[in-house]
C-alpha cells in the first residue's frame, strides 16, 4: 500500500524536465567533442595523443565519479548535490572554452567530467524519489530518451555549432553548457524538493578506494587504446578484476556487520531485475555506443562528409529513438522484459541491414539507402534503454537509489569504454587489411557491434523466460524491496 503522499509533489514533471535538461548536457558531451578535434589540435598545436584525452579524460572521469557521486547523494541528499554538482559543470564548461592550451582544456574536462558523474545518478534518484507507479515508468520513459538521443545526436550538435560558428567555434561547444546550465541551475534552485537526506551522512571510505582503483585499471588501457596503450598497459585488465573482487568482498562485510556500504551487495542478490538489468545495459552499450564513432569515420573520412552532414546521417536512428523511448515508457509496466526483448530484435534487425547496406550500396546514395533501417534501429534501441533503465530502478528502495543508478550508469560506461575502442580499432584494422576499403570497414565494424548486442539479448530472452510463469499477479516486492515505500520520503 503507498503512502498517501507517494508522487503529490506539484512540482515533480516542471521538476522532472530540470533534471532531464542537465543530464541531457553532460551525456552529449561525451560525444559531441569528438567532431571538434581536428580544430582544436590544429588551434592549439596539439599532438593527436593528447587531443584524445579531451574525449577519453571526460569519460573516465565521469565513470569513476558515478557510484561515490550517488551514495553522496543518498546520504547528504540529492537536491544539494545535484546543484552544486550542476553549478561545478557550468563553470568547468566555461573554463574549457576559455583554455589557452591544451594542458588546461584537459584539466578542465577531467572537473567537468567529474561535476558530470555527481550529476548524473541524481538524475534516476530524483525520479524514484518524486514518482510512483505507472507515473514512474513514464519519467524513466523520458530518462531513457534522454540517454539515449543524447549519444546519438551529439555529432549532429557538434557539426552544427562548427558549421555555424566555423572550424575555429570550436569552444562554443563547450561555451553553449553555460546559458543552459545557468537556466537550469536557477530553476532547479526553485522546483527541486527540499527533502532530509535518509541515510545517516557516512561514507565508505575503502569502498570508494577500492572501487575508483578498479575501474580506473579496467578503464584506462580503453581509453589509451588508440595510441596503442592498450598493448603496453593490458595487465591492468586483472589488476582491476582483482581490486574489484576484493570491493565485493569489503561490501559484504560492511553490510554484515550493518553499516552502510558503498553500494549494498544486496541490490544484487535480493533486487529483483537490479542484476540482470545492470548486465543487460552493459553489453547493449558495447555496441551502441562504438556504432556512432564508426559512422562518423566511415561517412567524414569514407566518404568525404562535413561533420555536420555525417551527423544528419545518422539523426533517423536518433529521430525512432526518442520516439520510441517516450511511448515504451507507457507500455513497460503492461509488457516487461518482453519490450526489451522486441527492442532489441529491432536494432540488431536496422544495424544489421545498415552495415549490410553500407557494404553494398553505392556511395552517392549509402547514406539515404539506409536511413529507413537506421529509423528501425532507433525505434528498437528506445524500446532497449528506456524500459531496462525502469525495469532496473522500480524495486530498488529509495534510500539506495543513488548508489544503484550510479553503478547502473558506470557499468553503460565500461560497456561504451569497451566499444568506443574495440569498434573504431576493428575499422581502422580492416582498412589497413584491405588497402582503406571503407565499405568493408564500417560492414565488419557494425557487425561486430550486432553481435554485442545479440550477447544482451540473450540475456533479456533468459530473463522473460524466467519470469514468465509468475507474470500473472506477481508485481509485489521481494523481501528487501519491499519496504521502499518506508523511505518513499527520504532523500
Amino acid at each position: 500500500m503507498q503512502r498517501p503522499d507517494d508522487g503529490t509533489d506539484p512540482n515533480r514533471w516542471r521538476a522532472l524536465w530540470v533534471t532531464l535538461v542537465a543530464g541531457f548536457m553532460t551525456l552529449l558531451d561525451v560525444t559531441i567533442v569528438a567532431v571538434a578535434l581536428p580544430s582544436m589540435q590544429h588551434e592549439l598545436h596539439a599532438s593527436a595523443a593528447a587531443v584524445q584525452w579531451v574525449v577519453s579524460g571526460y569519460a573516465l572521469a565521469f565513470a569513476l565519479s558515478l557510484v561515490t557521486a550517488g551514495r553522496i547523494g543518498d546520504a547528504f541528499g540529492r537536491r544539494r548535490v545535484f546543484l552544486a554538482a550542476l553549478a561545478a559543470f557550468v563553470l568547468f564548461s566555461a573554463a574549457a572554452g576559455a583554455a589557452p592550451g591544451i594542458g588546461l582544456l584537459i584539466v578542465a574536462r577531467l572537473a567537468q567530467g567529474v561535476a558530470a558523474g555527481c550529476l548524473a545518478p541524481q538524475n534516476s534518484a530524483l525520479i524514484q524519489q518524486l514518482f510512483r507507479g505507472a507515473e514512474r515508468g513514464r519519467a524513466f520513459g523520458l530518462f531513457g530518451a534522454t540517454v539515449g538521443v543524447s549519444s546519438a545526436v551529439g555529432p549532429v550538435v557538434g557539426g552544427l555549432i562548427l558549421a555555424l560558428a566555423g572550424p575555429a567555434g570550436w569552444r562554443w561547444i563547450f561555451y553553449v553548457n553555460v546559458p543552459v546550465g545557468a537556466v537550469a541551475l536557477l530553476l532547479g534552485l526553485r522546483l527541486l524538493p527540499r527533502v532530509e537526506p535518509g541515510g545517516r551522512g557516512r561514507l565508505d571510505p575503502v569502498g570508494v578506494g577500492l572501487l575508483g582503483c578498479g575501474i580506473l585499471a579496467l578503464m584506462l588501457p580503453l581509453v589509451l587504446a588508440e595510441g596503442g596503450g592498450l598493448t603496453r598497459t593490458w595487465w591492468l585488465f586483472p589488476v582491476g578484476a582483482v581490486v574489484l573482487g576484493a570491493f565485493a568482498r569489503w561490501e559484504r562485510r560492511i553490510a554484515r556487520r550493518g553499516g552502510e556500504p558503498l553500494l549494498d551487495p544486496r541490490l544484487l542478490t535480493e533486487t529483483r531485475g537490479y542484476a540482470t538489468g545492470a548486465g543487460l545495459a552493459a553489453l547493449y552499450f558495447v555496441g551502441f555506443s562504438g556504432v556512432w564513432l564508426v559512422f562518423a569515420l566511415f561517412f567524414q573520412n569514407g566518404l568525404g562528409y562535413s561533420p555536420l552532414m555525417s551527423g544528419l546521417a545518422v539523426t533517423p536512428f536518433a529521430v525512432g529513438s526518442a520516439v520510441a523511448a517516450a511511448v515504451a515508457g507507457r507500455l513497460v509496466e503492461r509488457l516487461g522484459r518482453l519490450l526489451t526483448v522486441c527492442g532489441l530484435v529491432a536494432v540488431m534487425a536496422g544495424l544489421g541491414t545498415t552495415a549490410v547496406l553500407l557494404w553494398l550500396a553505392p556511395a552517392d546514395r549509402a547514406a539515404w539507402l539506409a536511413a529507413p533501417a537506421l529509423l528501425l534501429g532507433g525505434l528498437g534501441s528506445g524500446c532497449v534503454i528506456s524500459p531496462n533503465i525502469t525495469m532496473t530502478l522500480r524495486e530498488v528502495p529509495v534510500r539506495m537509489a543513488g548508489a544503484a543508478g550510479g553503478a547502473l550508469q558506470t557499468g553503460q560506461r565500461l560497456g561504451g569504454a569497451v566499444g568506443t575502442a574495440a569498434l573504431p580499432g576493428l575499422f581502422y584494422l580492416t582498412l589497413n587489411e584491405t588497402h582503406e576499403d571503407y565499405q568493408d570497414a564500417v560492414a565488419l565494424s557494425v557487425g561486430c557491434g550486432v553481435a554485442a548486442m545479440l550477447c544482451a539479448l540473450t540475456v533479456a530472452v533468459r530473463d522473460w523466460r524466467r519470469d514468465r510463469p509468475g507474470k500473472e499477479g506477481d508485481e509485489g516486492c521481494p523481501p528487501e524491496t519491499s519496504h521502499s515505500h518506508t523511505h518513499a520520503g527520504q532523500n
